[in-house]
């Protein structure tokens, strides 16, 4: 292989077979409105009653169009209090008490009216002021106590909050005894540094916070005047958070307001909608601003909404459809799958793409299911196979091949941390040979789901007769357990609950740590093993009688008690781990089954249908929950046999779709109306380039035996050595997450595909497939050659026009030298080559006398750069 003038011509060839990239489309947010398509108008609540000062209210005013559509109106009616001097109300429905009474307000819309009653009482009244119900909230909304400003853990600028308001009896300290006074002065209550700072009448890192005259400077002013009460203990507190309305169908470029309310343990329900603080899971789709005003935007789907307050949450769902008229689509329901996607597409007005031709599909099941290239003789097997059923066959074959228990052998040992590294100065080669085998066995025999895990989670003794005691040598805190178990099993991510309780979800320090407890009773201990290496020893993980795990936040032992669950009772010869097993592979655990076949629909499809697929919390909902609970329901039927999973999600008609997009479905990522193009993983890409060059891979440190792992789907472990694996992403193992593999394309993967040694070695090699193309031996005709290395690169036959660029190189006319001089000049420079540049262009390239295996080397090269080699489509 050589660089220079014969890269530069090849170059020419990759432009010719690349996919092509889709733009986004943006557009200013809209709110067309006509009044005649509502029929009637409503308004929530029913009636209103403000108590107090600081109190108001947000209406929710909704349109009933004719069709029966619901549509807000909030910011769109007219206003009107019958006695204005009770009540104020501006345009976007918010309602604030001036004097005690009773009055109504009307809502008008064309000629369609609605009305309610207001009650506004005790505004003369000096109301208490409870410290963490009112004044800890502002300062989580205006984002004082947030992990980048005074809520880290070192404070900021010797003003340290707690994170999100968690500990307030800490605040309280910090405001009053710290700060030699100035931070709240009672006595004059405008000169506190906290409300000249917020304000920013004195120098402030963190910018201005407050308006002086807002509701929220009032307050404080009000409670640093009152004396800074802490309130008693007897007040009620928040128990939840809720939010009206919780879903509804948006169009596109389209507002709707919504309201939060607070409920307290003494019944009592607050507007909060001011007070709580909002985040969008797909701002692409909406967005939200800080009073609760969700805009939609030019893309369709389906986005959601998270309120918190005070540690609780609670969501709004938007729904958007596409919103144009589409054509009578006949769209046939293969398994279960297909019920639920047609279903969500009908609600987003989507219509799928065509099915994928049986070329595209037997490449991408091959891929997928195997991570092994179809070759071009099982290609042809497939193509000529009559039988409709060739591809649910052709699904159940893969699934009985040696590589599809490698390539999800490795896929698990990812997540489970199977790695090398060192321990104590003891080597743990053996260690993950064996661990790895068990998991790749496990995976061939189908063992089901729920005793994999159960096998791992209350593993004992050495890993020579229990390999899955190999999991917790890399897992030694409890904190390390409750981390990966949750994550890997339960698709939680609960870390953040270790120090502080959750800020995105339900689970607080005490959930944490009395999950950490089932771990209590590990212990472990090692042991010398007899032969000529005296160093060697093994762990052995073993149960005590008197284990226990400390809360940080009590610094009491913590109680054993799963999440959501009961406390659990265990005797001093009991293993906890068994009664968390018993727990996590209930048929009602709400997590266990949902994760794993969340994991898997990601693997085929690109996205989870919880996305991040280890992140499923009630703030990151399912963007199909129908189709989740479907999938996890019919694994539990199945004994949780993963085979079967993965049999219902590659028979669907949904995996075969086609992955180019029509009008309707070009910017779906979340709906899977059409195929989502991913990247081949590190090993299977290396591994592929390895198949198409036939050129062996080679890993320094494995058995010199013919049972030795020749591909990289196929290795134990983090340690062999490959800049290309590294290069594109393989993960170290360092975490329990999915995303320490690297997907992302960057300038190295580009750069090694096109001039690296490793690359040119392998299509220059001796024996290689270009050698045997190009040997004498090796009568065909040149198209034909040719059609074999598109078989083995892209799983398809070359175009008229791939043909003939690739026999045109053959053959090297003088001029295809001018398109390829040309090309490069606009590629590179943007215009086309002077007479004198062409001219030595010409010469440079004529220098080179090509042989045919140059050729071929040059045409395979060029292959292995195309998107369509590189993805998975």
């Amino acid at each position: 292989m050589r660089f220079g003038s014969l890269r530069e011509l090849s170059l020419c060839l990759i432009t010719t077979l690349g996919l092509p990239t889709a733009s986004l489309l943006a557009s200013e947010v809209t709110n067309n409105l006509d009044p005649t398509q509502f029929k009637s108008i409503e308004i929530y609540p029913k009636s209103v009653t403000l108590h107090g000062a600081d109190d108001a209210a947000q209406l929710i005013v909704t349109g009933i169009t004719q069709d029966g559509r619901s549509q807000d109106l909030t910011s769109a009616v007219e206003y009107k209090a019958s006695d204005s001097k009770l009540i104020r109300i501006n345009s976007s429905g918010r309602v604030i008490p001036v004097a005690d009474g009773k009055t109504e307000i009307s809502v008008r819309l064309g000629d369609k009216t609605a009305k309610l009653d207001v009650l506004a009482e005790s505004l003369n009244a000096t109301l208490p002021i409870n410290f963490a119900n009112q004044i800890v909230p502002i300062f989580t909304k205006q984002g004082c106590n947030s992990g980048g400003c005074h809520g880290k853990a070192s404070g900021q600028n010797g003003f340290k909050l707690s994170l999100l308001g968690f500990e307030p009896d800490m605040d309280l300290a910090s405001l009053i005894k710290e700060g030699r006074g100035r931070r709240v002065m009672p006595t004059s209550p405008d000169q506190s540094l906290l409300l000249l700072k917020g304000t920013g009448a004195v120098a402030h890192g963190g910018g201005k916070k407050l308006e002086p005259n807002s509701d929220e400077y009032k307050l404080i002013r009000r409670w640093i005047a009152s004396g800074m009460p802490t309130g008693k203990p007897s007040d009620p507190v928040v128990t939840k958070i809720s939010v009206f309305p919780e879903h509804r169908v948006m169009s596109r470029q389209n507002l709707q307001q919504f309201a939060v309310y607070a409920h307290y343990s003494n019944g009592q329900v607050e507007d909060i909608t001011r007070r709580a603080q909002y985040d969008s899971n797909d701002q692409e789709i909406a967005t939200v601003d800080a009073e609760g005003l969700v805009r939609t935007l030019a893309l369709s789907g389906e986005a959601t909404i998270m309120a918190r307050y005070q540690g609780h949450v609670a969501t709004f769902r938007a729904t958007v459809p596409l919103g144009l008229k589409t054509p009578d689509v006949s769209f046939v329901k293969n398994t279960f799958v297909d019920e639920h996607t047609s279903k969500k597409w009908k609600e987003l007005g989507l219509v799928p793409s065509d099915l994928c031709t049986d070329e595209q599909f037997a490449r991408r099941a091959h891929l997928d299911i195997t991570g092994t290239l179809p070759t071009p003789e099982q290609l042809k097997s497939f193509l000529s196979d009559k039988d409709s059923k060739k591809r649910d066959k052709l699904v159940d074959n893969l699934l009985e091949t040696p590589e599809y228990s490698y390539y999800f052998a490795n896929k698990w040992a990812d997540i489970l941390r199977v790695k090398r590294g060192k321990d104590g100065g003891s080597n743990r080669a053996s260690g993950t040979y064996s661990f790895h085998n068990w998991i790749r066995e496990a995976i061939a025999s189908d063992k089901p789901y729920d005793q994999f895990v159960s096998d791992i989670l209350s593993a004992t003794g050495d890993e020579e007769k229990n390999p899955p005691v190999v999991w917790y040598k890399d897992l030694k805190q409890p904190e390390q357990f409750v981390d990966d178990t949750a994550q890997v099993f339960l698709g939680l991510r609960i870390a953040c609950a270790n120090c502080h309780h959750h800020p995105y979800e339900k689970w607080s320090q005490d959930d944490y740590w009395s999950f950490a407890a089932f771990f209590g009773n590990l212990g472990r201990k090692q042991i010398a093993i007899p032969g000529r290496d005296q160093n060697r020893t093994i762990d052995v993980l073993y149960t005590r009688g008197n284990g226990s795990v400390t809360n940080k936040r009590t610094g009491k032992a913590a109680p054993i008690k799963p999440l959501d669950g009961e406390l659990v009772s265990v005797t001093s010869h009991q293993d906890p781990r068994r009664e968390l097993v018993n727990w996590m592979i209930a048929p009602q655990n709400p997590f266990f089954a949902r994760a794993v076949a969340n994991r898997y629909w990601a693997h085929f499809f690109g996205r989870g249908i919880v996305d991040p697929i280890d992140d499923m919390r009630v703030t990151n909902p399912p963007s199909n929950p129908e189709l989740l609970e479907a999938l996890s329901n019919y694994l539990v039927t199945q004994k949780y046999s993963l085979k079967e999973l993965v049999r219902a999600i590659c028979k669907s008609r949904t995996y075969q779709l086609s992955s180019i997009p029509n009008e309707f479905n070009k910017n779906d990522k979340q709906a899977y109306a059409r195929y989502y193009p991913k990247r081949l993983p590190a090993e299977v890409l290396h591994d592929a380039v390895c198949q198409v060059t036939n050129s062996p891979a080679s890993f320094s440190g494995l058995p010199a035996d013919k049972f030795a792992p020749n591909r990289a789907i196929m290795l134990p472990d983090e340690s062999f050595t490959s800049y290309f694996l590294d290069v594109f992403g393989r993960p170290q193992r360092i975490s329990a997450c999915e995303c320490e593999r690297v997907s992302d394309a960057n300038l190295a993967q580009a750069l090694h595909l096109l001039n690296s040694d490793e690359i040119q070695q392998k299509l220059g090699r001796a024996g290689g497939r270009i050698a045997e193309l190009a040997s004498a031996k090796d009568t065909r005709k040149d198209e034909e050659k040719i059609e074999e290395l598109f078989l083995w690169t892209l799983g398809r036959k070359p175009t008229e026009r791939d043909m003939k660029t690739a026999i045109d190189h053959l053959n090297k006319p003088e001029r295809l030298y001018k398109q390829v001089v040309e090309g490069l000049f606009m590629a590179k420079l943007g215009r086309k080559p002077t007479d004198a540049e062409m001219v030595i262009a010409q010469k440079r390239m004529n220098k080179s006398e090509q042989t045919k295996k140059n050729s071929y080397e040059n045409i395979l090269w060029a292959l292995l750069n195309t998107k369509e080699f590189i993805f998975n489509w």
